[in-house]
Protein backbone atom coordinates (compact mmCIF):
# COMPACT_ATOMS: atom_id res chain seq x y z
CA UNK A 1 0.00 0.00 0.00
CA UNK A 2 0.89 3.87 -0.25
CA UNK A 3 1.93 5.35 2.44
CA UNK A 4 -0.36 8.23 2.81
CA UNK A 5 1.15 11.74 3.76
CA UNK A 6 4.67 10.26 3.21
CA UNK A 7 5.65 11.51 0.15
CA UNK A 8 5.74 10.12 -3.66
CA UNK A 9 8.40 8.42 -2.70
CA UNK A 10 6.45 6.20 0.06
CA UNK A 11 5.92 2.66 -0.70
CA UNK A 12 5.81 0.40 2.38
CA UNK A 13 4.43 -3.13 3.23
CA UNK A 14 3.24 -2.13 6.45
CA UNK A 15 1.22 1.12 7.87
CA UNK A 16 4.58 1.72 10.69
CA UNK A 17 7.29 0.65 9.19
CA UNK A 18 10.28 0.30 11.86
CA UNK A 19 13.59 1.54 10.79
CA UNK A 20 17.11 0.23 12.43
CA UNK A 21 17.53 -1.64 15.24
CA UNK A 22 18.26 -5.13 13.54
CA UNK A 23 20.37 -6.97 16.11
CA UNK A 24 17.65 -6.12 19.05
CA UNK A 25 15.03 -7.93 16.56
CA UNK A 26 16.80 -10.30 16.45
CA UNK A 27 17.56 -10.89 19.84
CA UNK A 28 13.59 -10.42 20.83
CA UNK A 29 12.75 -12.60 17.96
CA UNK A 30 15.12 -15.73 19.35
CA UNK A 31 13.51 -14.55 22.94
CA UNK A 32 9.94 -15.65 21.68
CA UNK A 33 10.44 -18.17 19.65
CA UNK A 34 12.61 -19.87 23.12
CA UNK A 35 9.21 -19.09 24.43
CA UNK A 36 11.40 -16.53 27.25
CA UNK A 37 9.84 -13.28 26.26
CA UNK A 38 8.64 -11.67 29.41
CA UNK A 39 4.96 -10.88 29.47
CA UNK A 40 5.91 -7.12 30.66
CA UNK A 41 8.70 -5.45 28.12
CA UNK A 42 9.30 -1.27 28.97
CA UNK A 43 10.84 0.22 25.67
CA UNK A 44 12.83 3.10 26.68
CA UNK A 45 14.67 5.85 24.48
CA UNK A 46 15.12 9.37 23.40
CA UNK A 47 12.15 10.65 21.62
CA UNK A 48 11.31 10.14 17.72
CA UNK A 49 13.96 6.76 17.76
CA UNK A 50 10.95 4.16 17.11
CA UNK A 51 9.96 3.19 20.58
CA UNK A 52 6.23 2.58 19.33
CA UNK A 53 7.27 1.47 16.25
CA UNK A 54 9.39 -1.25 18.31
CA UNK A 55 6.77 -1.92 20.50
CA UNK A 56 4.12 -2.39 17.51
CA UNK A 57 6.43 -4.79 15.99
CA UNK A 58 7.25 -6.46 19.06
CA UNK A 59 3.20 -6.82 19.14
CA UNK A 60 3.32 -8.54 15.39
CA UNK A 61 5.80 -10.68 16.75
CA UNK A 62 3.74 -11.69 19.54
CA UNK A 63 0.72 -12.05 17.29
CA UNK A 64 2.61 -14.07 14.23
CA UNK A 65 1.30 -17.77 13.55
CA UNK A 66 5.02 -18.72 12.46
CA UNK A 67 7.60 -16.35 13.87
CA UNK A 68 11.35 -16.89 12.62
CA UNK A 69 14.35 -16.11 14.08
CA UNK A 70 14.44 -12.35 12.14
CA UNK A 71 10.93 -11.87 13.59
CA UNK A 72 7.48 -11.80 12.83
CA UNK A 73 6.28 -14.19 8.93
CA UNK A 74 4.61 -11.12 7.42
CA UNK A 75 2.24 -13.27 5.65
CA UNK A 76 0.17 -14.87 8.03
CA UNK A 77 -2.98 -13.71 8.87
CA UNK A 78 -2.53 -12.14 12.20
CA UNK A 79 1.00 -10.14 10.74
CA UNK A 80 -1.37 -8.56 7.91
CA UNK A 81 -3.97 -7.57 10.41
CA UNK A 82 -1.25 -5.79 13.01
CA UNK A 83 0.61 -4.13 10.19
CA UNK A 84 -2.66 -2.13 9.29
CA UNK A 85 -3.55 -1.95 13.56
CA UNK A 86 -6.94 -3.58 12.89
CA UNK A 87 -5.83 -7.05 14.72
CA UNK A 88 -8.20 -7.28 17.47
CA UNK A 89 -5.76 -8.39 19.95
CA UNK A 90 -3.31 -5.72 19.32
CA UNK A 91 -4.28 -2.67 21.70
CA UNK A 92 -2.87 0.85 21.44
CA UNK A 93 -3.17 3.15 23.86
CA UNK A 94 -1.33 6.83 24.13
CA UNK A 95 -1.69 10.04 25.72
CA UNK A 96 -4.60 11.99 24.69
CA UNK A 97 -6.13 15.59 25.59
CA UNK A 98 -8.14 15.10 27.67
CA UNK A 99 -11.98 15.57 26.57
CA UNK A 100 -13.85 18.37 27.16
CA UNK A 101 -17.82 18.20 28.78
CA UNK A 102 -17.44 14.83 30.08
CA UNK A 103 -19.67 15.41 33.08
CA UNK A 104 -19.16 11.79 34.68
CA UNK A 105 -16.63 8.99 34.56
CA UNK A 106 -18.53 6.74 31.97
CA UNK A 107 -18.85 9.89 29.69
CA UNK A 108 -15.08 10.49 30.56
CA UNK A 109 -14.73 7.18 29.34
CA UNK A 110 -16.52 6.65 26.19
CA UNK A 111 -14.85 10.27 25.11
CA UNK A 112 -11.66 8.68 25.51
CA UNK A 113 -12.22 6.04 23.25
CA UNK A 114 -13.82 7.93 20.39
CA UNK A 115 -10.68 10.00 20.65
CA UNK A 116 -8.65 7.39 20.49
CA UNK A 117 -9.95 5.33 17.98
CA UNK A 118 -9.91 9.14 15.79
CA UNK A 119 -6.06 9.33 16.67
CA UNK A 120 -5.37 5.61 15.66
CA UNK A 121 -7.30 6.29 11.91
CA UNK A 122 -4.94 9.51 11.96
CA UNK A 123 -1.94 7.40 12.39
CA UNK A 124 -3.27 4.55 9.97
CA UNK A 125 -3.17 7.15 7.62
CA UNK A 126 -0.08 9.41 8.41
CA UNK A 127 2.27 7.00 10.06
CA UNK A 128 5.43 8.81 9.81
CA UNK A 129 4.76 11.93 11.86
CA UNK A 130 7.58 13.87 13.04
CA UNK A 131 7.93 14.18 17.05
CA UNK A 132 7.07 17.53 17.88
CA UNK A 133 5.13 18.34 21.45
CA UNK A 134 2.07 18.20 22.03
CA UNK A 135 0.24 21.71 21.82
CA UNK A 136 -2.28 20.96 25.05
CA UNK A 137 -1.43 18.93 27.85
CA UNK A 138 -2.07 14.74 27.09
CA UNK A 139 -2.46 11.95 29.74
CA UNK A 140 -3.28 8.51 30.03
CA UNK A 141 -6.48 9.36 32.26
CA UNK A 142 -8.02 6.50 34.91
CA UNK A 143 -10.57 5.59 32.59
CA UNK A 144 -8.29 4.72 30.01
CA UNK A 145 -6.16 2.15 32.44
CA UNK A 146 -9.57 0.98 33.44
CA UNK A 147 -10.87 0.44 29.99
CA UNK A 148 -7.20 -1.49 29.22
CA UNK A 149 -7.70 -3.75 32.75
CA UNK A 150 -10.70 -4.82 31.77
CA UNK A 151 -9.82 -5.49 28.06
CA UNK A 152 -7.26 -7.17 29.71
CA UNK A 153 -8.61 -9.61 31.46
CA UNK A 154 -11.23 -10.81 28.21
CA UNK A 155 -10.55 -13.50 26.08
CA UNK A 156 -8.22 -13.04 23.27
CA UNK A 157 -10.98 -12.62 19.73
CA UNK A 158 -8.54 -14.29 17.61
CA UNK A 159 -5.63 -16.60 19.35
CA UNK A 160 -4.28 -17.76 22.62
CA UNK A 161 -2.22 -14.14 22.90
CA UNK A 162 -3.00 -10.25 23.08
CA UNK A 163 -1.06 -6.90 23.18
CA UNK A 164 -0.87 -3.98 24.81
CA UNK A 165 0.78 -1.22 23.83
CA UNK A 166 1.12 1.56 25.92
CA UNK A 167 2.93 4.82 24.28
CA UNK A 168 4.57 7.28 26.33
CA UNK A 169 3.73 5.37 29.77
CA UNK A 170 5.27 8.28 31.91
CA UNK A 171 2.18 10.47 31.03
CA UNK A 172 1.02 7.90 33.75
CA UNK A 173 2.48 9.73 36.72
CA UNK A 174 0.70 12.51 38.83
CA UNK A 175 1.79 15.25 37.01
CA UNK A 176 0.36 14.87 33.78
CA UNK A 177 -2.85 12.61 34.92
CA UNK A 178 -3.43 10.68 38.23
CA UNK A 179 -2.02 8.25 40.64
CA UNK A 180 -5.27 6.13 40.44
CA UNK A 181 -4.48 6.00 36.88
CA UNK A 182 -0.33 4.25 37.37
CA UNK A 183 -1.70 2.02 40.38
CA UNK A 184 -4.61 0.35 38.02
CA UNK A 185 -1.75 -0.64 35.59
CA UNK A 186 0.45 -1.73 38.24
CA UNK A 187 -2.14 -4.56 39.27
CA UNK A 188 -1.99 -6.01 35.72
CA UNK A 189 1.50 -5.92 36.12
CA UNK A 190 1.93 -7.51 39.11
CA UNK A 191 -0.81 -10.44 37.84
CA UNK A 192 -0.79 -10.24 33.59
CA UNK A 193 -4.07 -12.95 32.82
CA UNK A 194 -2.19 -15.54 30.75
CA UNK A 195 -1.31 -14.80 27.06
CA UNK A 196 -1.66 -11.39 27.69
CA UNK A 197 1.39 -9.14 27.14
CA UNK A 198 1.80 -5.33 27.70
CA UNK A 199 4.77 -3.30 25.70
CA UNK A 200 5.20 0.22 27.88
CA UNK A 201 7.25 2.64 26.20
CA UNK A 202 8.95 5.78 27.63
CA UNK A 203 11.01 8.46 26.88
CA UNK A 204 11.05 9.39 30.91
CA UNK A 205 11.56 5.95 32.24
CA UNK A 206 12.92 7.41 35.39
CA UNK A 207 9.21 9.42 35.83
CA UNK A 208 7.82 6.08 36.01
CA UNK A 209 6.77 4.42 39.48
CA UNK A 210 9.57 2.56 40.41
CA UNK A 211 7.23 -0.76 41.33
CA UNK A 212 5.85 -0.22 37.46
CA UNK A 213 9.54 -0.34 36.40
CA UNK A 214 10.36 -3.43 38.45
CA UNK A 215 8.08 -5.55 36.88
CA UNK A 216 9.30 -4.86 32.83
CA UNK A 217 11.96 -6.00 31.74
CA UNK A 218 13.80 -3.17 30.17
CA UNK A 219 15.02 -2.28 26.91
CA UNK A 220 17.05 0.45 25.09
CA UNK A 221 16.52 1.86 21.79
CA UNK A 222 19.25 3.88 20.86
CA UNK A 223 19.53 6.67 18.34
CA UNK A 224 20.02 5.75 14.90
CA UNK A 225 23.38 6.67 12.86
CA UNK A 226 22.80 9.26 10.55
CA UNK A 227 23.01 7.28 7.70
CA UNK A 228 20.13 5.37 8.09
CA UNK A 229 18.09 8.18 8.96
CA UNK A 230 18.96 9.70 5.35
CA UNK A 231 17.68 6.44 3.84
CA UNK A 232 14.76 6.51 5.72
CA UNK A 233 13.87 9.99 4.42
CA UNK A 234 14.41 9.04 1.30
CA UNK A 235 12.51 6.05 1.11
CA UNK A 236 9.73 6.27 3.73
CA UNK A 237 9.44 9.97 3.64
CA UNK A 238 9.51 11.25 0.07
CA UNK A 239 12.62 13.40 0.97
CA UNK A 240 15.22 14.99 -1.52
CA UNK A 241 18.83 13.03 -0.75
CA UNK A 242 19.83 16.73 0.09
CA UNK A 243 17.18 17.52 2.29
CA UNK A 244 17.31 13.96 3.93
CA UNK A 245 21.12 14.75 4.72
CA UNK A 246 20.56 18.15 6.03
CA UNK A 247 17.52 16.93 8.29
CA UNK A 248 19.86 13.86 9.48
CA UNK A 249 22.24 16.11 10.57
CA UNK A 250 20.02 17.89 12.69
CA UNK A 251 18.32 14.52 14.04
CA UNK A 252 20.43 13.45 17.14
CA UNK A 253 19.63 10.23 16.15
CA UNK A 254 15.72 10.34 16.06
CA UNK A 255 13.97 9.88 12.82
CA UNK A 256 10.94 11.19 14.60
CA UNK A 257 12.78 14.78 15.03
CA UNK A 258 14.17 14.80 11.21
CA UNK A 259 10.74 13.92 9.82
CA UNK A 260 10.02 17.85 11.73
CA UNK A 261 12.65 19.46 9.60
CA UNK A 262 11.05 18.53 6.00
CA UNK A 263 8.63 20.51 4.95
CA UNK A 264 5.26 19.99 4.54
CA UNK A 265 3.74 20.91 1.21
CA UNK A 266 4.37 24.71 0.99
CA UNK A 267 5.14 24.76 4.30
CA UNK A 268 7.82 24.25 6.40
CA UNK A 269 8.46 21.28 8.96
CA UNK A 270 7.35 22.35 12.27
CA UNK A 271 11.16 21.76 13.65
CA UNK A 272 12.50 24.17 11.16
CA UNK A 273 9.55 26.88 12.14
CA UNK A 274 11.11 26.70 15.79
CA UNK A 275 14.66 26.67 14.71
CA UNK A 276 14.50 29.75 12.32
CA UNK A 277 12.27 31.15 15.39
CA UNK A 278 15.30 30.60 18.04
CA UNK A 279 17.59 32.09 15.80
CA UNK A 280 15.36 35.13 14.97
CA UNK A 281 14.64 35.72 19.12
CA UNK A 282 19.03 35.06 19.49
CA UNK A 283 19.44 38.13 16.94
CA UNK A 284 16.84 39.79 18.43
CA UNK A 285 18.33 40.09 21.70
CA UNK A 286 21.88 41.14 20.11
CA UNK A 287 19.94 43.59 17.90
CA UNK A 288 19.73 47.54 18.47
CA UNK A 289 16.00 47.76 19.58
CA UNK A 290 14.77 49.24 22.31
CA UNK A 291 13.35 47.32 24.97
CA UNK A 292 10.11 48.70 23.68
CA UNK A 293 10.91 46.81 20.30
CA UNK A 294 12.08 43.95 22.68
CA UNK A 295 8.70 43.88 24.53
CA UNK A 296 7.33 44.18 20.60
CA UNK A 297 8.81 40.88 19.63
CA UNK A 298 7.28 38.75 22.62
CA UNK A 299 4.08 39.81 21.98
CA UNK A 300 3.93 38.13 18.83
CA UNK A 301 3.40 35.05 21.25
CA UNK A 302 0.28 33.50 22.76
CA UNK A 303 -0.81 34.73 26.05
CA UNK A 304 -1.26 31.25 26.98
CA UNK A 305 0.14 27.67 27.36
CA UNK A 306 3.66 28.71 28.34
CA UNK A 307 4.67 25.34 27.75
CA UNK A 308 4.75 24.85 24.27
CA UNK A 309 7.98 27.17 24.95
CA UNK A 310 9.98 24.47 26.05
CA UNK A 311 10.74 22.90 22.64
CA UNK A 312 11.61 26.28 21.29
CA UNK A 313 13.60 27.23 23.84
CA UNK A 314 15.58 23.84 23.80
CA UNK A 315 16.49 24.99 19.77
CA UNK A 316 17.87 28.60 21.42
CA UNK A 317 20.33 26.22 23.64
CA UNK A 318 21.32 24.56 20.31
CA UNK A 319 21.50 28.23 19.05
CA UNK A 320 23.66 29.27 22.10
CA UNK A 321 26.17 26.93 22.39
CA UNK A 322 26.73 26.54 18.11
CA UNK A 323 27.18 30.72 19.71
CA UNK A 324 29.50 29.38 22.18
CA UNK A 325 31.34 26.80 19.68
CA UNK A 326 32.11 29.71 16.89
CA UNK A 327 33.59 32.32 19.88
CA UNK A 328 36.04 29.63 21.11
CA UNK A 329 37.29 28.98 17.54
CA UNK A 330 35.63 25.60 17.03
CA UNK A 331 32.90 26.54 14.34
CA UNK A 332 33.36 23.75 13.23
CA UNK A 333 31.58 21.68 15.82
CA UNK A 334 28.18 23.67 15.33
CA UNK A 335 25.11 21.58 15.05
CA UNK A 336 23.41 24.44 12.84
CA UNK A 337 26.04 24.81 10.03
CA UNK A 338 23.65 26.96 8.03
CA UNK A 339 23.82 29.78 10.61
CA UNK A 340 27.25 29.77 11.19
CA UNK A 341 28.08 32.98 9.33
CA UNK A 342 25.37 34.92 10.61
CA UNK A 343 26.88 33.61 14.41
CA UNK A 344 30.48 34.63 13.14
CA UNK A 345 29.42 37.98 12.02
CA UNK A 346 27.22 38.53 15.38
CA UNK A 347 30.25 38.01 17.65
CA UNK A 348 32.45 40.36 15.65
CA UNK A 349 29.72 42.75 15.65
CA UNK A 350 29.17 42.02 19.73
CA UNK A 351 32.35 41.23 21.04
CA UNK A 352 30.83 38.70 23.47
CA UNK A 353 32.75 37.43 25.92
CA UNK A 354 32.42 33.89 26.39
CA UNK A 355 31.34 34.22 30.19
CA UNK A 356 28.41 36.10 28.90
CA UNK A 357 27.28 33.36 26.66
CA UNK A 358 27.58 30.99 29.57
CA UNK A 359 25.49 33.62 31.96
CA UNK A 360 22.78 33.58 28.81
CA UNK A 361 22.42 29.84 29.02
CA UNK A 362 21.58 30.75 33.06
CA UNK A 363 18.86 33.31 31.75
CA UNK A 364 17.15 30.55 29.33
CA UNK A 365 17.19 27.94 32.30
CA UNK A 366 15.42 30.36 34.51
CA UNK A 367 12.75 31.12 31.59
CA UNK A 368 12.57 27.54 31.48
CA UNK A 369 11.18 27.09 34.85
CA UNK A 370 8.87 30.01 34.46
CA UNK A 371 7.07 28.28 31.10
CA UNK A 372 6.76 24.81 32.97
CA UNK A 373 5.39 26.75 35.60
CA UNK A 374 3.01 28.22 32.90
CA UNK A 375 3.58 32.06 33.46
CA UNK A 376 2.40 34.15 30.88
CA UNK A 377 4.54 33.31 27.82
CA UNK A 378 4.59 37.02 26.47
CA UNK A 379 6.23 37.89 29.76
CA UNK A 380 8.59 34.94 29.49
CA UNK A 381 9.47 36.07 25.90
CA UNK A 382 10.12 39.81 27.58
CA UNK A 383 12.23 38.93 30.12
CA UNK A 384 14.26 36.37 28.97
CA UNK A 385 15.06 38.77 25.53
CA UNK A 386 15.92 41.51 28.60
CA UNK A 387 17.88 38.78 30.24
CA UNK A 388 19.77 37.75 27.42
CA UNK A 389 20.51 41.19 26.60
CA UNK A 390 21.57 42.33 29.87
CA UNK A 391 24.35 39.36 30.20
CA UNK A 392 25.78 39.86 26.82
CA UNK A 393 26.12 44.05 27.55
CA UNK A 394 28.00 42.91 31.00
CA UNK A 395 25.04 43.94 33.06
CA UNK A 396 24.40 40.48 34.95
CA UNK A 397 21.78 37.77 34.42
CA UNK A 398 19.45 38.85 37.19
CA UNK A 399 16.55 36.05 38.03
CA UNK A 400 13.22 36.49 35.40
CA UNK A 401 11.12 34.97 37.43
CA UNK A 402 11.94 37.69 40.18
CA UNK A 403 10.36 40.32 37.69
CA UNK A 404 7.23 38.83 37.13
Amino acid sequence: MRCAGCGPAAEAADVHPLIGHEALRRSLARARRAGTLPQSVLVHGAPGVGKQRLALWLAQLVLCASPTDEGPCGACKPCRLADQIEHPDLHWYFPLPRPKGASSPQKLAEALEAARAEALAERRERPLQPSVGAAEPTGLYLAAAQDLRARAHRRPSMGERQVFVIGDAEKLTPQESSQEAANALLKLLEEPPPGTVLVLTSSEPGALLATIRSRTLPVHLPGLPPGVIERALVEHAGASPDEAARAAALARGSLGRALGFLPEGDDMGPLEALRRQAFQLLRAALGEAGEAGLFQRALTFPPARARTLLPLFDFLEEALRDLAAVAAGAGEHVLHHDARPMLEATLERARLHPAAIVDSLRCLDEARLMAAGNVNPQLVVAGLLADLRRAWRGGGAPAAAARV
